[in-house]
């Protein structure tokens, strides 16, 4: 949708970030355009500053999460088991896990080789019939949507159930800001309909759930006397400490066949050998690795863990090489938050109804490129020890932005939330 440009679609300034941020308007939101893999935080995550001397502990913990963790597994659809060593304990998933298929598998044995952790995905995709939706029946990509509702998008979860409920659903609408009164209370949202027309919806509550980068620029458009700066933002903080979580992908090539291009694309399996903070690395925190089947044929021609096929004399020659033959260890870095990484309103980009456009700046910190350097030297271990007889690296994955946090921290201090 970044590249489409259509009328609707989200116009975003990134010429200033080393990722580029995937923004995605549908009923459904970004779930409609995800793999579906559900890795929960740890403990640790909470409390950063506590545990590894940077960024901020969270003003709530792990456990009081987990009961809505649970909730959400059971609204979404959670294939899975529990017992995973590297998290805590959890309560047994709805559904059993996907299976791990040859690939999978493979790829398991070279990390018991390596007496490095990994375990089966918790997936928000059918292993079974479940909640009135089919089980997954494996046809391949489902990156975006899916036709047989076997993934847990909030269009096919969420919604339906809000609608019995009474929840009303309008479509293609764009809010330009949430409206306040004098004495600073929110009243509701001013918005542009489907035909292009100014409306206002008053509201005793406004739930603002953009992403971080949609958020903050919601709070931004809504300026007022009172909140001169935009809405929530007296510290100045709204669209600061922007995060992702940037991307490496190692791409393992094999002889033989292992028809990768079968069943759910991200969701195999996972390791967090290397998710945690040890002094012994020259970085803090960590990061997990996703295994990544390989796509279809149009996908696996134009590349996107790694370049695409050539043209020339060779091209089928490198298609066959891929196609069917090859798996991805995603590296999915923890990022810091960094004050000079934001989303700001920007001067002159505007969308289709003349809403000023986000302007995202980002850059890859030391830490950041570090711990996806000793990723990648470690992903090509584990591919040798798969049997890869070819090991391609993307030491950064720019496309890779769908991951959007930071920008609306909260905080029990004003002055820093």
């Amino acid at each position: 949708p970044n590249n489409r440009r259509l009328p609707e679609d989200y116009p975003v300034n990134d010429r200033e970030s080393d990722i580029s941020p995937l923004m995605f308007n549908a009923v459904g939101g970004s779930t409609v355009h995800w793999t579906a893999h559900t890795p929960r935080f740890h403990p640790s995550d909470f409390r950063v500053k506590s545990l590894d001397g940077v960024a901020d502990d969270w003003p709530i913990t792990y456990s009081d999460l987990e009961p809505f963790y649970d909730v959400n597994d059971r609204m979404m659809g959670c294939s899975g088991t529990a017992g995973d060593p590297a998290n805590p304990e959890r309560s047994a998933r709805p559904m059993p896990p996907l299976p791990l298929g040859p690939d999978g598998e493979r790829m398991a044995r070279a990390f018991d080789r390596l007496g490095w952790h990994w375990w089966p995905s918790d997936s928000y995709i059918n292993s079974t019939a479940f909640d009135g939706r089919p089980a997954c029946n494996n046809c391949g990509q489902n990156g975006v949507a899916c036709p047989t509702r076997a993934k847990g998008s909030t269009d096919v979860t969420y919604w339906p159930e809000a609608i019995k409920l009474g929840a009303e659903v309008r479509t293609g609408c764009r809010v330009f800001e949430v409206t306040t009164s004098p004495d600073g209370r929110v009243t509701g949202a001013g918005y542009f309909d489907s035909q292009g027309n100014r409306q206002h919806q008053t509201a005793r509550a406004v739930i603002i759930a953009c992403n971080g980068v949609g958020t903050p620029r919601t709070l931004l458009l809504s300026k007022s006397d009172r909140h001169p700066n935009g809405l929530a933002n007296s510290s100045g903080l709204a669209g600061k400490y922007l995060m992702f979580h940037p991307y490496a992908m190692v791409c393992g090539m094999f002889q033989e066949d292992m028809k990768t291009y079968q069943g759910a694309v991200g969701n195999i399996l996972l390791s967090q050998e290397f998710y945690e903070t040890d002094p012994r690395r020259d970085f803090v925190r960590g990061y997990t690795y996703q295994m990544v089947r390989s796509t279809g044929p149009a996908i696996t021609a134009a590349g996107f863990s790694i370049p695409p096929v050539a043209w020339g004399a060779d091209h089928h020659g490198e298609f066959a090489e891929r196609f069917g033959k090859t798996a991805v260890l995603a590296v999915i870095s923890e990022d810091l938050p960094e004050l000079h990484n934001d989303v700001t309103l920007d001067p002159k980009l505007k969308d289709s109804n003349g809403i000023p456009a986000p302007r995202v700046r980002y850059k890859t910190s030391p830490n950041t490129r570090r711990l996806l350097d000793h990723g990648i030297r470690n992903a090509r271990r584990v591919f040798e020890s798969a049997g890869a007889h070819r090991v391609v690296a993307n030491p950064l994955l720019r496309p890779g932005g769908w991951h959007l946090m930071g920008t609306a921290r909260m905080g029990d201090n004003p002055e820093t939330s």
